[in-house]
């Protein structure tokens, strides 16, 4: 795994990892074949450069804020069977796909923080844990409201 020495490394990793989800989330949208799941996969794309952009300011203006803000978690991610990424896909689907992206991020960011010796690069990890379990949540609202209770 990579070991970060500045706050700075954990920042640009951070800003490339948005961005793969960016061109992961266009890439969908270029690919289906249902022009609804388009629309849904370039409305991901565009929340995942608002967290790119909250990185880059954080980077830019060297300001970084902790907060003991709790996310709650449904856990809906952790009871569902990963789907095959494909042209194809239903909203159902793609609402899986963002989920387990999400969750695995926020794991990532969860270890790197039990990792990192400095305190200001734990707190950084953790805050951006932080932001991805917020993402998670936003994608399992969605698929409460949409998915389970309309079956």
């Amino acid at each position: 795994m990579k070991e970060f020495k500045t706050l700075n490394e954990i920042l640009i990793f951070a800003i490339n990892a948005e961005q793969e989800a960016v061109d992961f989330y266009v890439g969908l949208a270029v690919k289906s074949k249902n022009e609804q799941m388009k629309k849904v996969f370039a409305a991901f794309a565009v929340e995942e450069m608002k967290h790119k952009s909250r990185l880059l300011a954080i980077k830019e203006n060297n300001i970084f804020r902790m907060t003991d803000e709790k996310v709650q978690d449904l856990k809906i991610a952790d009871y569902l069977e990963n789907v095959a990424v494909s042209p194809e896909m239903t909203y159902q689907d793609a609402l899986i796909v963002a989920m387990k992206k999400e969750k695995n991020a926020f794991k990532l960011y969860l270890l790197l923080s039990e990792q990192a010796g400095d305190p200001a690069m734990k707190d950084l990890f953790l805050s951006l844990a932080q932001e991805e379990a917020k993402h998670k949540l936003r994608f399992e609202l969605e698929y409460d409201e949409f998915i389970l209770r309309e079956n």
